[in-house]
């Protein structure tokens, strides 16, 4: 999946069309084309070290896409921050990271550390309109595109790298997940999760390959149900990207219902155990909506299995007293389960998720240590790939993936 090119032809034959809405502001396919390539330029003129990550930190804004594609363009790699993140943590991450620039797009975060762009010069910047794009050398498919900062076990942020190439390998399978790409085109989605947060690469990149119009929810909309439950019926948001937390808060409210969300269709879930519970509700009120199960760290680029819940695997599931399936796993991908010793052990048999493919994370920001222990290179079927040991407990059967927990 080339996404540069495809968000490049999106912006040719449908200039107008909404890519991006937040409560405040909007961005068609044209000005994200537009504004990303003269923040791109000016970002590569502006900065040295190809390798050095910048910093975006902001909410739910439409520039913190135009940032997030003007860095790629440039060839450099980034790091979301959210507004929500305690300042004492992006102040851990920016001393980490060390960028030369960092973009505040919302908020008022301030570093002595490299340079701060606030929201007012990067409008200055957009407007400038720049015939040098041909100076440009975009990200190639090895190097980082963005990094998420996780909590981790420990409690200090380690910067998970995604690459180019996982990215891609990512959304070659992401759009074809409930629908085609085609049917995708021009879709209504929902951006729940905040930007820091990887789940929210499935419906960010997904919908903007697809030249779809991702409508962001900011976490004032998210506190307010009425606020919100008018927001998603006015917005005729087609594809939910979500936890299933964020689910089962909105079905405490009955409006949260076919009847009154008409155009959705889809539920992608994601980053949260998706109880047979939820699904039975949903299934109530919205009766023609296609529900997935995902799974994935974000070590892994987002997820890397998905299945379709069924009402014979919802009625199935629920006789046998389980809990639901995560699914096969994407093409690209190997999943095993290992014991203590790193054994593959047989299907049915509980030990460590181990996955293993073209989604893979590099490894961990300047963590050397941590990356060596957590992964390594493998070969399967001919081909060397990257493996990661995620902590997590789980079992095959039948070809499907099943979640037991860390």
């Amino acid at each position: 999946m080339d996404i540069l090119k495809n968000i490049r032809e999106t912006a040719l034959t449908h200039p107008k069309r909404c890519a991006v809405r937040s409560r405040e502001q909007s961005l068609t396919y044209e000005e994200l084309e537009e504004y990303s390539n003269r923040l791109a330029v000016w970002i590569a003129k502006n900065s040295q070290d190809r390798k050095r990550p910048v910093i975006v930190y902001g909410h739910k804004n439409p520039y913190m896409v135009v940032c997030f594609l003007a860095c790629a363009k440039a060839g450099r790699g980034y790091v979301p921050q959210d507004i929500c993140i305690p300042v004492s943590r992006v102040d851990e991450t920016v001393l980490s990271v060390e960028p030369e620039l960092t973009f505040v797009v919302e908020g008022d975060y301030q570093t002595e550390t490299g340079r701060v762009i606030g929201k007012d010069e990067i409008e200055e910047i957009i407007k400038q309109e720049t015939k040098e794009t041909d100076m440009l050398q975009p990200l190639n498919k090895d190097e980082v595109w963005y990094i998420i900062f996780t909590s981790g076990s420990t409690g200090k942020p380690k910067g998970v790298e995604i690459t180019r190439d996982c990215l891609s390998h990512y959304l070659d399978w992401s759009v074809q997940l409930g629908s085609t790409m085609k049917e995708k085109s021009g879709a209504h989605f929902m951006n729940q999760a905040p930007f820091s947060f990887d789940l929210s690469v499935m419906d960010l990149y997904t919908s903007l390959v697809c030249g779809g119009t991702l409508y962001t929810m900011d976490k004032k909309m998210q506190s307010d149900y009425s606020e919100m439950l008018g927001f998603l019926e006015q917005s005729e948001i087609e594809i939910w990207v979500s936890t299933p937390s964020f689910a089962d808060m909105c079905l405490a409210d009955r409006n949260f219902c076919g009847e009154k969300i008409k155009a959705l269709k889809l539920f992608l879930f994601c980053g949260e155990v998706l109880t047979t519970a939820t699904v039975e509700k949903l299934k109530e009120r919205f009766p023609k909506a296609v529900i997935i199960n995902t799974y994935g760290p974000t070590e892994s680029t987002v997820a890397v299995t998905d299945v379709t819940i069924t009402e014979k695997l919802l009625q199935e599931t629920i006789a046998r007293g389980k809990s639901l399936p995560v699914g096969h796993e994407k093409p690209g991908t190997y999943i095993e389960i290992w014991d203590k010793a790193g054994k593959a052990l047989p299907e049915g048999e509980q030990g460590e998720i181990v996955i293993i493919g073209d989604t893979v994370s590099s490894g961990y920001y300047k963590r050397a240590d941590l990356t060596k222990k957590a992964f390594f290179h493998c070969i399967r079927d001919g081909k060397v790939y990257r493996g990661y040991k995620t902590g997590d407990a789980g079992y095959l059967k039948a070809g499907q993936l099943y979640y037991n927990g860390r």
